[in-house]
């Protein structure tokens, strides 16, 4: 019996040990993902500022800037969330550390109790003749082997009692040591909330102010969005007339051809499209999207429905637009008041880039996924905005292309 439990002695501190590295183990892997997050929302509002800051320090009020400031406040949030998240983890981290110390301060104490009452016993029988005695008492032979094997395993035992106790030494300032990191590591994360917090303020201030200034400006922009409308729909006639030519072709292929619609290229074209959905890159190297598409109330003017036939996707001066897959250029067209325009077909879909200052492709070239197709327009007249109207079309059909794109 005294056999057995040495052995299950050995297997519960084993497990003691075991059951606290994985539990720091699981908890260091929620925080890794916790702070990801954070790097990823803080890089964001890094490149949200540098896109404010593009702008003049007196810029004058506007719609994208409403949009922009808007995005910073919800990253904002989401950054102070993360924190608080952060802090929520290194409080169970913390907790979990003072009751480890003490569950191994527990284990020590009774290893040094059973070392200390072995080692009394070991004084009182220091005779090996008690030993050989001990096996020589025996009635047979199987009985004397397994006294031997006992004897051997309690000398093991005695032997790694002393080694166990430096394991729990080394473990408990281990975990003090984790303790006072994350102490440390926890009062850094509070002051960064407070931080955090009043610029959330600061930016809410400037969105308050931009609000107001936009509401005694109606009449401007009223004008604005009619004439963007009147631009969207020449954009969208010419899309028509890109589809109705397209359908021509395709209806003369249909008779040479019993029937089929598309050439079995362009089938695999758009069936590789139609896979690659929300996996798509941006038709920018990083941007925000400051427009949704769809119908959606207007940000100041009241009972106003703004209707996007894509998204608006503000990004840095100077920026390239891109093209989001392999494809053919079907048309580049000059919209009068929305810049240049390029069409791309992939199989029976479309991708369309407009807002563009200049273009690098003409109509019936191939183009590669992400391939620069043209400069985005900079309107230095209105807040020095960078925006690509990005579409996108299956056939004649409008698409989400938020649901295509992949998050960045």
């Amino acid at each position: 019996m005294e056999y057995i439990v040495i052995r299950l002695s050995k297997f519960a501190g084993f497990i003691l040990i075991m059951f606290f590295c994985l539990n720091v183990s699981g908890q260091s892997s929620s925080l890794e993902e916790l702070r990801k997050r954070k790097e990823k929302t803080a890089s964001e509002i890094e490149y949200i500022n540098n896109l404010l800051k593009e702008t003049n320090t007196n810029a004058k009020a506007s719609l994208n800037r409403l949009s922009v400031l808007e995005r910073q406040i919800k990253l904002q949030d989401a950054l102070i969330n993360n924190i608080t998240g952060e802090i929520g983890y290194l409080d169970e981290s913390i907790r979990l550390n003072l009751k480890q110390i003490d569950s191994l301060s527990q284990a020590l104490q009774r290893v040094k109790l059973k070392y200390a009452a072995m080692i009394r016993y070991a004084d009182r029988n220091q005779d090996n003749s008690n030993q050989l005695l001990f096996l020589l008492s025996a009635q047979d032979f199987n009985q004397a082997y397994k006294r031997f094997i006992y004897l051997r395993e309690y000398a093991d035992y005695r032997r790694t009692q002393a080694e166990k106790i430096n394991t729990y030494k080394n473990s408990i300032t281990s975990q003090l040591l984790e303790f006072n990191k994350r102490k440390d590591e926890k009062q850094h994360l509070l002051v960064s909330k407070v931080n955090q917090t009043k610029i959330i303020e600061i930016q809410k201030k400037q969105q308050k102010d931009v609000y107001s200034e936009l509401q005694q400006k109606e009449k401007d922009l009223k004008r604005k969005l009619e004439n963007q409308r009147k631009a969207e729909i020449r954009l969208e006639q010419e899309i028509e007339r890109v589809i109705a030519d397209e359908a021509k072709k395709l209806n003369r292929k249909s008779a040479k051809d019993k029937g089929l619609s598309l050439t079995s290229e362009e089938k695999l074209l758009s069936g590789d499209f139609s896979n690659n959905r929300g996996k798509f890159p941006w038709p920018v190297q990083r941007g925000l999207i400051t427009d949704h598409f769809g119908e959606h109330p207007h940000a100041i003017l009241k009972y106003v429905v703004v209707r996007n036939a894509g998204v608006d996707i503000t990004t840095a001066a100077n920026a390239k637009a891109r093209s989001i897959f392999k494809g053919e250029v079907t048309k580049v067209v000059a919209i009068p008041g929305g810049n240049l325009a390029v069409i791309i077909r992939h199989g029976n879909y479309l991708t369309v880039y407009s807002n563009l200052s200049e273009v690098f492709v003409k109509a019936g070239q191939q183009v590669e996924g992400k391939e620069e197709i043209g400069n985005i327009f900079t309107d230095q007249s209105d807040d020095n905005k960078t925006v690509l109207k990005f579409q996108l079309w299956r056939e004649n059909t409008k698409l989400d292309p938020e649901e295509w794109l992949k998050q960045m």
